[in-house]
């Protein structure tokens, strides 16, 4: 972007950086709760049910409203078979020192849900920016809207890491989340006037991998605390917290 920032561009940046609030927040919340299961086992389903309720209610349908449903399901399709492929990769990959921790498992999880939501927060960013760009009023509610979820998503992040104990991993992690957000800002005011439609395509790609993440890492992780009336309460309270969100944000 050549020439100055514009008012448009740095308000846009601004609105961005709430990621770093938000991941703050959610990353603290996990640390805190690390040691209850009954705790970690609701904010899990909570976390579960704000990942699923997104992905279908917010990104799907609305990239279905740009770019109608065959190419929506093919970016879900692609989103997915990245994480999957990840999925195969991860085990073999050590990306922090992995001695002493608390199960192999549990730190695949972690790389997993990471990476899964790493790569939500990038559309995210994308189509503030964009909405900023068309509406500056749109722009500051969906900003907002994506501050409030970004707290249960974070959380839902930080719990596995804090789980295998490493916190190397764990703030390196948060501080690659909330900064993908203002990646993702800077990308759709550079795009923007290239090639609006690619925001269709980022939010399917994002949705489908969330989907994986919340079906195949985080309702297992859940059993391994062995208490999914409590898993199925916190998915519950994410459905009326969302709702809450949704009619307050305008979003309904």
């Amino acid at each position: 972007m050549p020439g100055p920032p514009t008012a448009t561009q740095v308000a846009v940046l601004l609105l961005s950086l709430l990621s770093l609030l938000t991941t703050w927040l959610g990353v603290m919340l996990a640390v805190r709760l690390r040691e209850n299961a009954r705790a970690i086992a609701a904010g899990i389903g909570f976390s579960t049910g704000i990942m699923l309720l997104i992905s279908l209610l917010e990104l799907i349908p609305e990239s279905i409203g740009i770019m109608g449903v065959p190419p929506t399901l093919l970016g879900c399709v692609l989103g997915a078979g990245l994480v999957w492929t990840a999925h195969l990769i991860v085990p073999h990959t050590h990306l922090v020192k992995e001695q002493g921790m608390a199960d192999r498992m549990l730190v695949k999880s972690a790389y997993l849900v990471a990476f899964g939501l790493i790569l939500h927060d990038v559309p995210e960013g994308f189509a503030m920016a964009n909405a900023y760009i068309a509406s500056p009023q749109l722009g500051v509610l969906i900003a907002i809207a994506i501050a409030l979820h970004n707290v249960p998503e974070e959380f839902a992040m930080a719990v596995p890491a804090v789980a295998a104990r490493s916190r190397r991993f764990l703030y390196g992690a948060a501080l690659l989340s909330a900064l993908a957000e203002p990646l993702g800002a800077i990308l759709g005011l550079v795009a923007v006037g290239i090639a609006p439609a690619l925001n269709a395509h980022f939010m399917a790609f994002a949705a489908g991998a969330m989907i994986f993440v919340s079906l195949h890492e985080l309702v297992p992780m859940a059993r391994r605390y062995r208490n999914m009336r409590l898993f199925a309460a916190g998915m519950l309270l994410s459905a009326l917290v969302y709702g809450l969100l949704a009619r307050i944000t305008g979003l309904a």
